[in-house]
């Protein structure tokens, strides 16, 4: 019987397994998907997120260092540097690819396939025909797992959606750019020398062209041919009943989502592998819950925040120019996220 087994070799779960393996335990992955896999996602890792790599102890994948934050409307704009040391921008894919690396050189054992039912006893887990003290679920916003247990809820609030696209374009600024309009935002993220990730977050279902008309500075700065084709997801916000069912444990994505308005993801995924890890090593996975709810409590606050303000059109247009004005308010929100 092993450890740990691990549902979903995404970011979230290799770093789940890394930690387990690095704690002494044995685990592994089981996924179905060649590695890497890529995803739509903003592509900014925020400051804790790179610190949270390094102590996983693997090399930082290729990207650009990033400054800190700016939002930007029309003529408005405000921004504020980290103050924690620098985030990262980089490929969905690199970094995918440097964290399964960094699995193989820990020694995680890795399953190709699905998990299909789960079945628990009083000491065990068994799913995908291998059996494990533990299972961490993270396979992801739609978690198939955390379905099957009972732990999705409904969420009747307007659904957001997310698109996003590369352009072969010269980074014009070392910040992450959160552009705004009516509709929604876009996040700009300096990935390589010659590369720009950028995401669309809206209510509205249309094309990513249509979203981008919308966002006309931002669209003039993008002079460079799409490097990729789009690529969606949503809808993002998935409310969970709760992070633990008898032996399994929800982590990354899998254990609840707002949204990414703040680009704390990868970040969160990180830091909830690691508390997980860390309640399992020491034999009591009841306290994950609140473990989980202490590490993600400032980001789902402050996100939660400026969605219902950006949900409504007035809302929307004062975020920015407030933002202008109270800068050392900003920088206090950036700091909190960091």
């Amino acid at each position: 019987m092993i450890d740990v087994l691990v549902v979903g070799g995404g970011p979230a779960g290799l770093a789940t397994a890394v930690h387990a393996t690095l704690a002494g335990l044995e685990a592994v992955v089981i996924e179905p998907r060649a590695t890497p896999v890529d995803k739509a996602c903003g592509e900014g890792v925020m400051p804790s997120g790179v610190r949270a790599l390094t102590a996983l102890g693997l090399d930082l994948p290729p990207g650009r260092a990033l400054r800190g934050i700016r939002y930007v409307r029309g003529s408005h704009r405000a921004e504020a540097p980290f103050d924690d040391g620098p985030g990262l921008g980089t490929r969905r894919t690199e970094l995918h690819t440097a964290l399964a690396r960094r699995a193989g050189e820990t020694g995680v054992g890795f399953v190709t396939g699905r998990v299909g039912d789960i079945t628990q006893s009083a000491d065990s887990v068994s799913a995908g025909g291998l059996r494990a003290r533990w299972l961490v679920a993270a396979d992801g916003l739609h978690s198939p797992v955390r379905h099957s247990l009972g732990l999705s809820l409904p969420d009747r609030r307007p659904r957001r959606y997310g698109l996003r696209r590369h352009y072969r374009v010269k980074p014009w600024t070392d910040f992450v750019e959160v552009h705004w309009s009516s509709a929604g935002e876009a996040y700009v993220t300096p990935v390589a020398d010659d590369l720009v990730s950028v995401a669309v977050l809206s209510t509205v279902r249309r094309g990513y062209d249509d979203h981008l008309a919308g966002f006309p500075r931002l669209l003039s700065l993008l002079d460079g041919e799409p490097a990729s084709a789009v690529r969606g997801a949503g809808p993002l916000r998935q409310r969970v009943r709760g992070r633990t069912a008898g032996r399994v444990l929800l982590v990354g994505d899998a254990a609840g989502y707002v949204d990414a308005l703040t680009g704390e993801g990868i970040a969160l995924a990180l830091a909830s592998a690691e508390a997980a890890v860390r309640c399992l090593r020491a034999g009591r996975p009841q306290e994950y819950e609140e473990a989980w709810r202490r590490l993600s409590r400032r980001h789902r606050l402050l996100t939660e925040g400026l969605l219902r303000v950006s949900g409504h059109a007035a809302g929307a247009r004062l975020i920015v120019p407030a933002a202008a004005r109270m800068p050392s308010l900003f920088a206090a929100a950036v700091r909190a996220l960091q």
